[in-house]
């Protein structure tokens, strides 16, 4: 069965044409297209605007989904951005889709899919990445999505609720000259922290007295915050970026409004909380201090996402007797988010990292590289973990919550995403 053009040529014309989450219009025709064309008899549920999922076959005791991401990156400096849009495909997400439609011909060649134990859902899920917010926003107002994420939004319409664990994939970063695979590479969860510092304005000249300096207090405020990062837990990869949002000034008036925002990243939910609640304390404060007020908004973005190592188990069992892939990178955490963080919230999930490329994440020259490897022998290779779990997933072993439960945890965070 050789599909090794097939699915170049459709990695390739996604890549090319690459869309902003919510937009991916083109990328799910393309996908509809391929899925009706192998497999003509499915039943397609369309979700949040361009995500498309579908069930192989009768639904079996385990019931495993298979997701692939299909938005781009804002980054109009790409060599093959859109020029109209600034979409770019310097994630790797046109990849995965590529790789998973792949894998879906390789499972209904010769009925394989119902040799299986378990039965395979297929979601190609929107708007990963979170950017593109006002667009997004726009949706919610309009009620055509509650939250920002392709994943959340996903587990709100019950997308999910009929999984009993899930397998992605993710291309790597860096350029090692073997062949990999990546498990267990644990992403951190973020939030938006939002402040708005208060004064009172005079003038600066004859009477500064008189105001209250708002750019003063997001000074104070942003020492506070450099004094306090010695008190951070190293082990759960914070990382903290505040930068100036709206400081509608002049030098001849004391600035009495100065709105500075943050993200809060970390690898635990708890301590996310908690690095919220200091934030606000070292914002009021500073603000009492010298005499203002500090408005504060916190957004949800995404929580952390924690790998299954149960079943990173069985594709590194894989790996040792796939001799066309030479090494397995693991257990190297980073402070990246995705909003398959949440969904390993409600049920457990893997995400295979592999490698092929050149050019930087998220930069102006990422790009496939290593074609075969990507598009012909990481699906093979993706068959065999599923050959190879076939009757050996423990289901006592796995977890299941619900959309109540992950929205009481988004709630935590004293804001969510959901509006």
């Amino acid at each position: 069965m050789n599909d090794f053009k097939e699915t170049l040529d459709l990695a390739e014309n996604i890549y090319f044409n690459p869309e902003l989450g919510f937009k991916e219009n083109n990328t799910s025709k393309l996908i509809e297209n391929f899925i009706l064309k192998y497999y003509p008899q499915t039943t397609l549920t369309k979700f949040a605007e361009t995500g498309i999922k579908f069930n192989l076959g009768e639904k079996k005791k385990v019931h495993i989904a298979l997701i692939a991401e299909m938005d781009a990156v804002y980054t109009p400096s790409h060599f093959h951005a859109n020029k109209e849009t600034g979409a770019a495909h310097n994630c790797g997400h046109y990849s995965q889709v590529a790789i998973i439609l792949n894998l879906l011909k390789k499972l209904i060649f010769n009925e394989e899919y119902k040799k299986l134990d378990f039965s395979i859902g297929f979601v190609f899920t929107p708007a990963e990445e979170y950017l593109d917010l006002e667009y997004r926003k726009n949706l919610q107002k309009n009620n055509k999505i509650k939250f920002l994420g392709g994943k959340p939004e996903g587990i709100r319409l019950g997308i999910f609720d009929e999984f009993d664990l899930a397998i992605a994939i993710h291309s790597m970063g860096g350029e090692p000259n073997r062949r990999s695979i990546e498990l267990n590479c644990n992403l951190a969860g973020f939030l938006y922290k939002y402040y708005t510092f208060l004064g009172k304005p005079a003038h600066a000249g004859f009477a500064p007295q008189a105001g209250v300096n708002a750019y003063s207090i997001s000074t104070l405020f942003n020492t506070a915050l450099g004094l306090f990062r010695q008190q951070i837990d190293e082990e759960y990869m914070v990382r903290i970026n505040p930068v100036v949002l709206e400081a509608p000034m002049g030098t001849n008036v004391i600035p009495d409004k100065i709105k500075i925002g943050t993200d809060i990243r970390a690898h635990s939910v708890e301590y996310m909380i908690e690095l919220s609640n200091r934030l606000d304390t070292i914002a009021k404060c500073s603000a009492e201090a010298l005499g203002g007020k500090v408005k504060i908004e916190t957004e949800m973005g995404y929580l952390p996402f924690l790998q299954s190592h149960y079943l990173s188990d069985f594709v590194r069992e894989t790996f040792k007797n796939f001799p066309e892939i030479e090494y397995c990178k693991e257990n190297s955490p980073v402070s990246a988010a995705g909003d398959i963080g949440d969904l390993s919230y409600i049920l457990p999930c893997i995400q295979i990292g592999y490698n092929g490329f050149s050019g930087n994440f998220h930069g102006t020259d990422f790009i496939h590289r290593d074609s075969e490897y990507i598009f012909s022998i990481f699906p093979r290779f993706l068959l065999q973990v599923l050959k190879d779990m076939s009757g050996k997933i423990d289901k006592n072993l796995l977890y299941k919550k619900t959309y109540k439960e992950y929205k009481e945890t988004i709630l935590k965070f004293g804001g969510e995403n959901e509006k």
